[in-house]
């Protein structure tokens, strides 16, 4: 079953995710649609939705993986580490919702 997901179920999962997920920078909450990110984060969980592998620990693999540029690219930090963690929380809730109505 894997990869037999189309562009519109990511483009899907992508605008709940852009819409529901932000980025904390100073206490400024960057909804991760406004940081271009929210595609990213729908292609490389998807695969876990099709095999019901949705799990915190899981996503949490997936956002350690994907590296968000900083000043330009001269830093580069895991989008793990800018999303608080009552928001994983959420991206993880978001992310079983989307998989019991597949």
């Amino acid at each position: 079953m894997a990869n037999s997901y189309t562009t519109q179920d990511i483009e899907k999962l992508s605008a709940d995710i852009g819409e529901n997920i932000y980025i904390d920078i100073a206490k400024w909450h960057l909804y991760l649609s406004d940081a271009h990110l929210h595609t990213t984060v729908a292609e490389q969980v998807y695969p876990l939705l099709e095999d019901k592998r949705v799990s915190e620990a899981e996503i949490s693999k997936v956002l350690a993986e994907i590296q968000v540029n900083l000043g330009g690219g001269l830093r580069k930090v895991p989008l793990i580490d800018l999303i608080p963690t009552a928001v994983q929380a959420d991206l993880v809730s978001l992310l079983e919702k989307y998989q019991n109505n597949m």
